[in-house]
């Protein structure tokens, strides 16, 4: 009873982890460039650790093409709200800017 309580569980999870957008085989380059800003992200964040300035403004404005494009391919292939829901990390992304003295 107990292993099928946990299967029960993880299967939940499991479905409820997976991204809308990985259901449409069209959305599979939008998903892929939204995981590009990630990684993006996570390198200006290692540049400003180091202070080089030029490289983190450069790299920020890289992860904003990512994610218009992610958007655009998500509106392209009919998955709308996950075109919306990237408007928050655009906002996110304008302030990394400002903090970062990139405008």
């Amino acid at each position: 009873m107990r292993i099928r309580t946990i299967s029960a569980l993880s299967a939940a999870v499991l479905l409820a982890g997976l991204s809308p957008a990985l259901a449409l085989p069209g959305c599979l380059d939008a998903q892929r460039k939204v995981d590009e800003a990630g990684a993006l992200r996570f390198q200006a964040r290692q540049e400003a650790r180091i202070g080089d300035h030029d490289r983190v403004c450069d790299t920020l404005d890289e992860v904003g093409d990512r994610y218009h494009e992610a958007r655009d391919a998500f509106d392209d292939c009919g998955a709308g709200v996950v075109a919306i829901d990237l408007r928050s990390e655009l906002r996110n992304l304008r302030i990394a800017k400002k903090v970062n003295r990139c405008d």
